[in-house]
């Protein structure tokens, strides 16, 4: 359950680290913006850092909720599907097909919404990584 979230922080970690490694206290100047009023500065530096620190928790969240929101519908529907399969008079089996066939339309939904998560998850990270490189 806990998936999409570790590898977001653990990505996220990995490009802190790298980019700390490689620029050294430098990579710290991304968290105060080029022509910030002086007395702005330290609520821009304390925004700026909780902005960064959640990032990888909106990214792991995103991913969860849109994986955990599909399934939760296609078993709920497909419980449903069953129960009409199930019943013994020809009405219901004919019934049970609407419900069936839903399921399966679902399922290429689902399917869908998991690679457009997927490449919003991998051009998010991409985004990120050039702002660590670039610093903004």
């Amino acid at each position: 359950r806990f998936g999409t979230f570790v590898v977001s922080v653990s990505l996220e970690n990995n490009i802190f680290v790298w980019d700390f490694k490689d620029m050294g206290f430098i990579f710290f100047s991304f968290l105060l913006p080029a022509g910030v009023p002086l007395p702005l500065a330290p609520f821009l530096v304390l925004l700026e850092l909780i902005s960064y620190c959640f990032r990888a928790l909106s990214l792991g969240i995103r991913l969860f909720a849109n994986m955990m929101v599909g399934h939760s519908l296609v078993k709920n529907l497909s419980g449903f599907a069953w129960t009409m399969l199930c019943m013994n008079e020809i009405f219901y089996f004919i019934g049970a097909l609407g419900p069936l066939f839903i399921v399966l339309a679902l399922t290429g939904l689902e399917l869908g919404v998991a690679i457009l998560q997927a490449y919003v998850f991998t051009i998010l990270i991409c985004i990120y990584l050039n702002d660590a490189i670039n610093l903004h």
